[in-house]
């Protein structure tokens, strides 16, 4: 800065004293030698001031505010590092987190469908269980109806048989008489039907 006004300074000097040349015949009073050493104390003088107050009060300021202004971005660079690094902490974390959690629902799923599978199991054989008794206490039943079907057949026929010959007659029939025919038929046509 100060070099920029010194050399600022030699150039208007410079045009100053080309200006003298030219125009000490038309006479402009500022531009005759004999003002010179007045004109360059109140030059001297004026820059002096000048300086004085831009080097002792607004360059020291100038040059705080440029120092706050980089103290500031400094702090807040370091801030934005910290806030990088733990937010990389805090990734890594939630990645952790869900990688672990990934891992829980897996087992979770794992062992629950194990627990489903292994009652469906239990249900199943229990069912079959129940089942099996179920068959073999009907095979009981349909056993027991063969052994009894023909002598209730033959009850029948016979009852039956002894109606319609009264009705066909209109007399009493000896009841020995047509049982000796029912289970003599029964003997000859039953076993065909009561086998299977």
């Amino acid at each position: 800065m100060i070099k920029k006004i010194f050399f600022q300074s030699i150039f208007f000097n410079f045009l100053f004293i080309k200006e003298v040349f030219t125009a000490e015949s038309g006479g402009m009073p500022q531009l005759h030698p004999e003002f010179w050493i007045s004109q360059i104390f109140w030059l001297t003088l004026t820059f002096g001031v000048l300086y004085i107050i831009l080097s002792k009060f607004i360059l020291p300021k100038i040059s705080a505010n440029l120092e706050l202004r980089k103290s500031q971005i400094q702090e807040n660079v370091e801030a934005a590092e910290k806030q990088r690094g733990s937010s990389e902490i805090k990734l890594k974390e939630y990645d952790d987190i869900i990688l672990k959690s990934k891992l829980e629902a897996k087992n979770i799923f794992k062992d629950a469908r194990e627990k489903v599978t292994k009652d469906i199991n239990l249900k199943k054989e229990t069912l079959d269980k129940q089942i099996d008794g179920e068959v073999k206490k009907v095979e009981q039943e349909i056993a027991l109806l063969k052994k009894s079907a023909p002598e209730k057949i033959n009850r029948i026929a016979i009852e039956a048989s002894s109606e319609l010959v009264k009705k066909l007659i209109g007399a009493e029939v000896n009841n020995s008489s047509i049982s000796a025919i029912v289970d003599d038929l029964s003997k000859k046509n039953g076993n065909k039907y009561y086998d299977n």
